[in-house]
């Protein structure tokens, strides 16, 4: 009786973790269950042990000074030692940004219903149209060929085009002249550029995330805005923004340059202002910025601006003709065209007004750099992940079903098709994460975790994508000319791995590192407590932290155990059908998550940050839930088409398997190997749990893109294909269109091959002769067929050149000598 005394109270007390009931509802339900295994059972030794138990945990929750004195107080203590000292800079990074729904996942019981309630993220009428026709017309107005290859530029009327019609103002307000476009219209009108060309994205995408634009909305003085928003939104100022210099790369903190307060000559009068010296490198459009927003540390040795003398970063706006600004030549970003380069300066002088927002905001660079990066990580890289993603689903799925090998379309062999169906489960992904994220932009949410996580994932599935698409092409897609639409963009992969942190930073560092404290219901706010100079003051709300914590992380170990061992059948689910059970997965991981952090970050504690490979496969867990989020949330928000339920079914199985695969390298690897051990058996007690997608799955979810079907036309939205068959998109897509209307014909010809009418060992073109000489098909079948074939054969040419074409030299041919005679 005494044992099972124990074991109904700990269900009894597992059941209230569970639900993570209020302490005291929780010490009500404990003592009615303590009195009725009394009266029925007697007073035990087991019934003692529970009683005893609860007194000690009653004694310490209802005497709040004792448990200061014997528990918070030694906790606290000892904590200010471990803890490093937190300076201004990394205080200012960890507190940047907003938590929003990924703070839900990594705690353990995310409430569904919250995320379905989110406001679908919808373009307005005037956004769609400018996508429909202004951005539809810039497209057809681009020759990549022409722009990486022969101009190294855009074409002036290009230049024009996109400055007429405000592509450099869609951020900035109506009132000053912009489009005030939201998230989603920006993130929609670079995606379709992308499509088209990437240098063109990165032209119209820069003066719309991180620059001057977005700087002087939220922080610049009236005066700024007045003066440069409406020149900036007509294209009539081109900014730049340096940040990089040789020194500090992803480390924006590290930068070498440097600005000394003083006074100086401005327009014939002495002012108060700066002298700076910089030396910034990768700059994008640096090379025909009229105006240079530039990043660099403050220094006041003379207190002219007040007590301090080290004021951290701070950010300026700077004329490009200003005295003193230099701006170097060009870079060449994997042999792209989009302008980049450097600029210099060498103890140029300022005055205090070219500061963003002025003297007021000295040393708030930093704050402005991190929440500025946010939107810009939410924004443009994503969309040109997603970018690759369409053109490549498109594009692949029409080209392998126009080509053929052994007489038969290419994306019928089994092999061809499983890097198909990587494709096209990440195409579905990729949107859905870029109109959640862009969302979440939209609803006033600077979302510095997540933007680390569509940064990350969504230029490594480009780059994934991007891959199996190139393999798949082949010699048509090593070629390079102006029938290649792959090229280009494999080669400009790198560059979003690259910039605004770099991938492997993001991933190892910024996404857990940054994300472990801020969703965190209380590590960040223990750190601040230990922080304050004030020890009493520091214990009291330390006290009131510590005990919630621990009942959080009691809580997370009775849910990751109950859901691990019902195999999260008894989970909440917000929907019924076949969608039903991703959510209750979804719940369990997170709840596996929640307890796996907070053990690391209890045993660890500053070491997991430099634990970099662990830290990353919990990034990588917090982030595939994220994204299997933004799937279910895009399914439900487009009503649940059955056709999408592949591709959701997919994205799922996927999602699930790499969690676990993470969970697992983490548990592994554990330098407390128990520790590890104890770990997997709670999150995953009958062992490993979730399965790759199966070759069925897989079938169903590549077979649209062999289509001319809904959801191809849907998944691929924005991608700009061309219209004519001398396009370098549209002669592709032409040829699947006649290819597709000639399959009925080419039955019957393949039909009459199996019956011996037909020469099987002929070419295409010699069988349609001898089945119109034999009667098996019709005059207008027979055009059908031929102009299919005609078609098929144009888009499988590659482009050939001189050798003085590719070369660029033109040699000249040795003169004949005269004869004699002449």
């Amino acid at each position: 009786m005494g044992l099972l005394q124990i074991v109904v109270m700990l269900l009894v007390v597992g059941f209230c973790a569970y639900q993570r009931m209020a302490m005291k509802k929780a010490m009500i339900i404990n003592a009615v269950a303590l009195v009725v295994l009394w009266i029925h059972g007697g007073f035990t030794w087991g019934l003692f042990i529970s009683l005893l138990i609860f007194a000690v945990v009653a004694t310490f929750y209802l005497l709040p000074d004792l448990r200061i004195d014997w528990i918070s107080r030694k906790a606290y203590l000892f904590m200010q030692k471990v803890l490093p000292p937190m300076n201004e800079t990394e205080k200012t990074a960890l507190e940047a940004g907003d938590v929003w729904w990924e703070g839900d996942l990594f705690r353990g019981n995310p409430d569904w219903n919250k995320m379905l309630n989110i406001t679908k993220p919808v373009l307005t009428e005037e956004e769609q149209s400018f996508v429909d026709n202004e951005t539809e017309e810039l497209c057809g107005m681009l020759d990549d060929w022409d722009i990486v290859h022969k101009r190294k530029d855009l074409p002036p009327e290009v230049w024009q085009f996109i400055k007429d019609k405000g592509f450099l103002g869609m951020i900035i307000p109506k009132e000053y002249g912009g489009k005030g476009f939201s998230a989603l219209a920006h993130s929609t009108v670079v995606t379709k550029i992308a499509t088209r060309s990437g240098s063109a994205a990165v032209t119209v995408m820069v003066p719309n995330s991180l620059g001057p634009g977005e700087l002087l909305l939220h922080y610049g003085t009236q005066e700024q805005k007045d003066h440069y928003l409406p020149r900036l939104a007509k294209g009539e100022e081109i900014p730049c923004f340096a940040l990089t210099s040789p020194v500090a790369g992803s480390d924006a903190g590290a930068i070498p340059d440097k600005g000394i307060v003083c006074k100086g000559k401005y327009n014939g009068k002495e002012v108060l202002g700066i002298k700076l010296t910089w030396n910034k490198r990768y700059i994008t459009l640096a090379p025909v910025a009229t105006i240079v927003g530039l990043a660099f540390k403050l220094y006041d040795p003379d207190n002219l601006i007040g007590d301090k003398e080290d004021y951290g970063i701070t950010c300026a706006l700077i004329p490009a003709d200003h005295p003193g600004v230099e701006i170097g030549q060009r870079h060449l970003p994997m042999n792209q065209a989009f302008m980049n380069g450097t600029t210099t300066g060498k103890d140029v002088f300022i005055p205090m007004e070219m500061l963003i927002g002025g003297q007021e905001f000295a040393g708030q660079g930093w704050r402005m750099l991190m929440e500025s990066l946010a939107a810009g990580r939410s924004i443009s890289l994503p969309a040109m992940g997603t970018a690759v993603a369409k053109l490549s689903y498109r594009m692949t799925g029409a080209y392998s079903l126009v080509r053929e090998q052994f007489k038969t379309p290419i994306g019928r062999f089994e092999g061809v098709e499983e890097a198909m169906a990587r494709i096209a489960g990440l195409a579905y992904r990729t949107e859905a994460s870029r109109v959640m994220t862009a969302g979440a932009v939209d609803l006033g949410i600077k979302p510095s975790v997540v933007s680390a996580i569509a940064k990350y994932h969504m230029t490594e599935m480009g780059r994934e994508i991007m891959n199996h698409s190139m393999d798949i092409h082949g010699g048509r897609a090593i070629i390079m000319g102006e029938r290649n639409y792959l090229a280009n963009g494999y080669m400009s992969q790198p560059i979003g791995i690259t910039v605004e942190g770099a991938n492997i930073l993001t991933r190892n560092l910024m996404i857990f590192g940054q994300g472990a404290i801020r969703c965190h219901p209380y590590v960040l706010r223990e750190m601040m407590a230990a922080q304050l100079e004030d020890t009493e003051e520091g214990v009291k709300r330390f006290d009131s932290l510590l005990f919630r914590h621990i009942g959080y992380g009691v809580s997370n170990f009775a849910r990751t155990f109950a859901l691990g061992l019902s195999a999260a059948k008894f989970a909440s689910k917000p929907v019924g059908g076949q969608t039903g059970k991703y959510y209750q997965h979804l719940t369990r991981m997170s709840s596996a998550l929640a307890l796996t952090s907070d053990i690391a970050m209890g045993i660890l504690g500053g070491d997991l940050k430099r634990k970099e490979r662990l830290s990353a496969r919990l990034a990588d867990v917090l982030s595939h839930l994220y994204m299997c989020s933004a799937v279910l949330k895009y399914y439900q928000d487009n009503d649940r088409p059955l056709a999408d339920l592949p591709y959701v079914k997919w994205n799922m199985e996927y999602g699930l398997y790499k969690t676990q695969e993470a969970f697992y390298e983490f548990y592994e690897n554990f330098p407390i190997k128990a520790v590890g051990k104890v770990l997997r058996f709670i999150a995953f007690p009958y062992g490993k749990s979730y399965h790759m997608p199966s070759d069925k799955l897989e079938q169903e979810i590549v077979k649209p893109m062999t289509q001319n079907c809904e959801i191809r036309d849907r998944i691929t939205e924005y991608a700009y294909v061309g219209k004519t068959a001398d396009d370098v998109t549209g002669r592709v897509e032409l040829a699947f269109l006649k290819v597709l209307a000639a399959d009925e014909v080419r039955r019957k010809l393949r039909k009459a091959m199996k019956a011996g009418d037909l020469d099987k060992n002929a070419t295409n073109m010699e069988r349609i002769e001898q089945a119109i000489e034999k009667g098996i098909i019709d005059k207008e079948e027979q055009q059908i067929l031929v102009d299919a074939e005609e078609a098929r054969m144009d888009v499988i040419q590659v482009d050939d050149y001189s050798h003085e074409e590719i070369s660029g030299v033109v040699e000249d041919k040795p003169k004949k000598k005269k004869s004699k005679s002449s």
